[in-house]
């Protein structure tokens, strides 16, 4: 470790904290709206489309406008965007608990969407700004991914005591709060924007290339997983392809672009983002289809799925924090690929599983073995870019998730729903939930099975990605431990990635 490198003191633990608390709020209040989806549906007399668009406005225009977000914190401010998007997030939240229609709140719904994108990635850089220490880095970027995980834990028991108690909207006001402190106490606490700005313009054919890249393929994406093969769902995808095609041909072809495509060459950046895309494509239709068995297979009601869940989220939180202690000893390839060991032994225990035990059991260790590809993999991805560009590498993990959570559950979800048509009776409906009692005993194995097979497919992908992990980072160090020298006839090879990394 360079003994030169700053050491973070009580005002940036404590500026973690600030920053940690709001992402808190925010992963809980994504997993309170749907609980709170019957109450508000049937107040606002909200059709069924209308439903998926409450749901859905926030993803889209979250994944659309990432990459946007994190290239203009690091040109006009990290700080500056910060706050912005607090205040912007913290006002939508009072609009949307008070909405008295529909559209109304899908519009709402639309502006958290845009200033949780503002949020996100500047969060991570401030971190990363903020801990030049590798080894607190990693800690760092541990509390702070806890803090996003912590929100699944509870967000289903404090969404049923909100609900229990008051009325539909207080689910949006939860986030308020931690807004207003953030605004109130962040400017003694978080590093001031440099007065020495990117250099390079904001490129807005860039940006207007990337929303209508990513907003087309999201939707299409999403439409597949819920409809299957139709023009509609198919075309958007299309287009969203079309537009991404011609936003990295302009990135190549600019001196200073949105996305710096020069990152790819770096073996360990592409492996961690790739990896950690994975890691979110595959628990993503997993944990639909598992919510989905604990209630329609188990019969449990959505609270209490909630809290069957808690094992298997607290198995998460504590790997998030164990991991970074780990990577001070033990270097990033057989500690990220043995995660990832474990998390295969997860998937296979659910190709099994017939019991909540089991299936809880199975994704516990599922998200025990993740804790080190998260952790490690964020501060490989944010660690390879310089400083001033680390908003626009924290953007890009987080779209990666965005996509391959959407992605997950529309391949995963399709392939799910394919083995339970084959193996459902006769007569039995495209659901559980639209199934007759007479027929659920056959209905309800059909659906298991399809879980049984994601699982074991997860397994293998799974499998895979901890093989690749193991070979593509086996040259770099554990944190905060110098790299090894070079030998004076080779040169270092030149798309591999930062030794050192939090």
């Amino acid at each position: 470790m360079n003994v030169n490198t700053p050491r973070a003191g009580r005002r940036e633990w404590t500026g973690l904290a600030v920053l940690a608390l709001p992402s808190l709020l925010v992963s809980i209040d994504l997993f309170v709206l749907l609980l709170a989806m019957p109450q508000l549906s049937g107040d606002l007399e909200a059709s069924g489309t209308e439903q998926l668009w409450i749901i859905d406005s926030y993803g889209f225009l979250l994944s659309g406008v990432l990459i946007t977000m994190g290239a203009v914190g690091d040109r006009l401010g990290r700080r500056r965007l910060l706050f912005t998007g607090a205040t912007v997030f913290g006002v939508a939240s009072v609009v949307a608990a008070y909405a008295t229609d529909p559209l109304m709140l899908i519009l709402a719904r639309a502006v958290l969407g845009i200033a949780g994108a503002a949020m996100g990635p500047t969060t991570l850089a401030l971190i990363t700004g903020m801990f030049r220490d590798p080894r607190q880095r990693a800690t760092a970027i541990g509390v702070w991914l806890m803090s996003m995980m912590g929100g699944a834990a509870i967000g289903p028991v404090v969404g049923g005591v909100l609900l229990a108690h008051f009325w539909w909207g207080s689910v949006f006001l939860l986030a308020v709060p931690a807004m207003v402190l953030l605004l109130a106490l962040g400017p003694a606490l978080l590093p001031g924007d440099s007065r020495e700005r990117h250099p390079a313009p904001l490129d807005l054919t860039s940006m207007a290339l990337s929303l209508a890249a990513i907003l087309p393929a999201v939707y299409g994406i999403k439409e597949l997983a819920r409809h299957g093969a139709e023009p509609t769902p198919l075309a958007a995808l299309a287009v969203g392809l079309a537009f991404a095609a011609a936003f990295l041909r302009r990135q190549r072809a600019l001196a200073h672009p949105l996305v710096d495509l020069r990152l790819f060459r770096q073996s360990a950046f592409r492996t961690a983002l790739g990896a950690m895309f994975v890691n979110t494509m595959l628990p993503g239709a997993t944990m639909v289809l598992i919510t989905q068995f604990l209630q329609l297979v188990a019969g449990y009601d959505p609270l209490g799925a909630g809290l069957a869940l808690l094992p298997a989220v607290a198995a998460g939180l504590v790997a998030t924090q164990v991991a970074p202690l780990a990577a001070r000893r033990f270097r990033p390839a057989p500690l990220i690929a043995g995660g990832l060991a474990v998390s295969v032994a997860g998937l296979l225990l659910l190709t099994t599983a017939d019991s909540v035990a089991v299936v809880i059991a199975g994704m516990a260790l599922f998200n025990a073995g993740a804790g080190p590809l998260v952790t490690q993999g964020t501060g490989i991805v944010v660690g390879s870019v310089p400083p001033e560009k680390a908003g626009s590498a924290a953007s890009l993990s987080q779209t990666a998730n965005e996509f391959g959570f959407a992605l997950g559950v529309a391949v995963m979800g399709s392939l799910a729903a394919a083995v339970y048509r084959h193996g459902a009776p006769a007569g039995a409906g495209d659901s559980l939930a639209a199934t007759s009692p007479a027929l659920l005993d056959g209905a309800r194995a059909a659906f298991t099975d399809g879980l049984h097979v994601v699982a074991g497919v997860s397994a293998l992908t799974m499998a895979l990605t901890a093989v690749v992990c193991l070979r593509v980072f086996r040259g770099l160090r554990p944190v905060g431990q110098p790299a090894a020298p070079q030998p004076p006839q080779e040169a270092a090879p030149r798309d591999r990635g930062p030794a050192m990394h939090a």
